[in-house]
């Protein structure tokens, strides 16, 4: 085996100081836009306030396993290896959520 056989991943671009500084600005703006709705919504308790807090969320981990973790760079077979069995676990736990709902309001 060759080692070129081992290094299947792309290479990291030459200006990844700038990119690290670029993606922490991008994490930074969305915990404050974060924290600025949550203080705002403070006194509601609704589906929205979380659906968005779950969606800044897995943003912010998209920009911190991409690039501080380096997912970015890797062969495309990998992220899928992780994606794929993680958005079948958040269906399942939507539709237990969904029955579980159901169940209750039968009760």
């Amino acid at each position: 085996m060759h080692i070129e056989e081992h290094l299947e991943h792309t290479e990291p671009p030459k200006d990844m100081k700038k990119q690290i500084w670029k993606t922490f600005w991008i994490l930074f703006a969305l915990t404050v836009v974060d924290i600025a709705v949550y203080f705002q919504l403070m006194e509601y308790h609704s589906g929205y306030k979380n659906a968005l807090f779950i969606i800044l969320g897995v943003v912010k981990a998209y920009f911190i396993v991409g690039i501080f973790m380096h997912m970015k760079f890797e062969k495309k077979w990998l992220p899928y290896l992780i994606i794929v069995p993680m958005i079948f676990v958040m269906y399942l736990i939507t539709l237990m959520v969904i029955e579980g709902n159901y169940t209750s309001f039968l009760r």
